[in-house]
């Protein structure tokens, strides 16, 4: 019987490493899966901050998951990375790919946005799903606590409100010349709240 996984974290806590090494286990077992993915900071794949990364399908808001699917098939796996920035139609198309043709799905996604609420995407999957986790790679906080929280920084302070889809990366980087600079930052829950980066 197949089933609908949703794996869940913040930044930094392995997720698409993760869906990078499920790829490649189902694969040298001669199994034929899809690799798909939306708004990867490097395009059309998949890439862990470790250094791996496969060539993935890209998801735009208009792709019929199911569709794709049954395109290809027959397929045993699908495997969806950034599943946050996935439409809610597209994650009941992924359920639809698990009932209707027996393959599994497994979703790799953040919990929440920068405001601390959840994504579209992300709390459709819960709905939906059979089985949904935490990565057990804990990020951290300046702090040293657990990190709960991607904050969003703005010229070098934390932000709350804004476009919900701004890619960044958790990074410093030099002050651009026009525009802001933006990056994230993992911060306990305590110091989202706050708006506190540490030194």
């Amino acid at each position: 019987m197949a089933h609908l996984r949703f794996s869940f974290g913040t930044m930094g806590s392995g997720k698409s490493t993760v869906a990078l090494q499920i790829h490649h286990n189902l694969a040298n077992r001669q199994l034929y899966g899809l690799l798909l993915t939306t708004l990867d900071r490097e395009g059309h794949q998949v890439t862990s901050r470790l250094g791996v990364a496969a060539p993935a399908i890209e998801v735009t808001p208009d792709l019929d998951l199911f569709a794709l699917a049954r395109d290809n098939w027959p397929i045993h796996y699908m495997i969806c990375d950034e599943v946050q920035f996935y439409t809610p139609a597209q994650c009941e198309e992924l359920s639809q790919v698990v009932d209707d043709l027996e393959v599994d799905v497994y979703a790799f996604g953040l919990l929440t946005d920068f405001r601390g609420k959840l994504f579209d995407g992300t709390k459709r999957m819960l709905e939906l799903a059979d089985e949904h986790s935490a990565l057990q790679v804990e990020a951290r906080c300046w702090c040293g606590a657990r990190a709960t929280h991607n904050a969003r920084v703005v010229n070098g302070a934390v932000v709350y409100e804004g476009d919900t889809v701004v890619v960044g990366d958790t990074a410093d980087s030099a002050q651009p010349l026009f525009g802001d600079s933006v990056r994230y930052e993992l911060l306990c829950r305590n110091h989202f709240r706050r708006g506190e980066l540490g030194t």
